[in-house]
C-alpha cells in the first residue's frame, strides 16, 4: 500500500475528530433517526470533513459513509468511514466514541484508523506491518479458555427478537464461567478493546460496513479473527460481527451462532 493512503486516513480521522470534539465541548443538537438511535450534526459535519479530506487527494476512489456518502462497494478504490461511531455515548456527554477511516483496495483491507478524539487513543494498522495504540504495538491475549477472559458485546437498535437473542447469548457466556460481559457502545472501539488482548472476544448481531471495517483489520492485524456470528467471511454489507483472539474463536461461536436470526 502506498504510503499516502495511511497518511489521508490519519489526516482525514483528525480533522473529522477535531469537529466531534468541538460539538463534544460546545454542544450539540439531537435528533432520532428512532428515539433510540440518534444522529446529530456532529455526524454530519465530520463526514463531510473526512469526506473532503479523501476526495481532495484521491478525487477518482469511492466512499462509503454511514450518513449521507454512497458508493458502489465493488469499487477498485473505496474508502469506508464512520464519522462519529457511538453517538449515544456522545449525546449522553460520554467520552467513549470515535472516528473510524479505513482503505479497501480491490475488496482487500489495507489500511485502518480509529480515534477516540476527547481521550486521544489511537488505534491504526496497516496491511502486513501490524497494529499500534497510541504507536506502540499490540497482540491479542493468548487465553485458551473462555474462563479466562472478559467478553464483549453490542445490542443492534432492534428492541425485539435481536435483543433476545444477545441476552440468550449473554446468558451462555457466564454459564461458560467469563470473567465478563462488557457493553460499551461504540463497536469500532470494542473491536480494538479485543486486539489489544483486553477483550478475549466480542460479538453484535447486526452492524453495519463503517462499524467494522477499520477496527476489522486492527483486530487482525493484531493477530485476531473476525467472521460473522457463523463462523464466514466477512461482507462488506450488515452482518452478525464475531471476533476473537483466534484461539477462542471455536467456543465463542458455537455460542453466539446458536441465537442468529439469519
Amino acid at each position: 500500500m502506498a504510503d499516502s493512503e495511511m497518511k489521508v486516513a490519519l489526516s482525514a480521522t483528525r480533522q473529522g475528530g477535531d469537529v466531534v470534539a468541538r460539538y463534544f465541548r460546545d454542544g450539540v443538537e439531537v435528533r432520532g433517526k428512532q428515539t433510540y438511535n440518534l444522529v446529530t450534526d456532529a455526524d454530519l459535519e465530520s463526514e463531510k470533513v473526512i469526506v473532503d479530506a479523501i476526495k481532495s487527494a484521491f478525487p477518482d476512489h469511492a466512499v462509503l459513509g454511514e450518513e449521507f456518502s454512497e458508493a458502489d462497494l465493488s469499487s477498485e478504490h473505496l474508502w469506508i468511514v464512520d464519522p462519529l461511531d457511538g453517538t449515544n455515548n456522545f449525546a449522553h456527554q460520554i467520552p467513549h466514541f470515535a472516528i473510524s477511516v479505513a482503505y479497501y483496495r480491490a475488496g482487500v483491507p489495507q489500511c485502518g484508523v480509529v480515534w477516540n478524539p476527547v481521550q486521544d487513543v489511537w488505534f491504526s494498522a496497516e496491511r502486513g506491518q501490524g497494529a499500534c495504540h497510541n504507536g506502540e504495538a499490540i497482540r491479542v491475549n493468548a487465553a485458551e479458555r473462555l474462563d479466562q477472559v472478559l467478553v464483549g458485546c453490542g445490542f443492534f437498535y432492534d428492541r425485539g427478537a435481536m435483543m433476545e437473542a444477545t441476552l440468550q447469548a449473554i446468558g451462555d457466556l457466564f454459564r461458560q464461567h467469563i470473567h465478563g460481559i462488557r457493553r460499551f457502545g461504540t463497536a469500532s472501539l470494542d473491536l480494538c478493546q479485543v486486539a489489544m488482548g483486553r477483550f478475549g472476544g466480542f460479538f453484535e448481531y447486526e452492524l453495519a460496513p463503517w462499524d467494522f471495517a477499520a477496527g476489522a483489520m486492527i483486530l487482525t492485524e493484531a493477530g485476531g479473527a473476525i467472521t460473522t456470528c457463523r463462523g464466514e467471511a466477512l461482507p462488506l454489507s450488515k452482518t452478525g460481527v464475531l471476533a476473537s483472539n483466534g484461539t477462542l474463536h471455536p467456543s465463542l461461536q458455537s455460542i453466539v451462532s446458536q441465537y442468529c436470526l439469519d
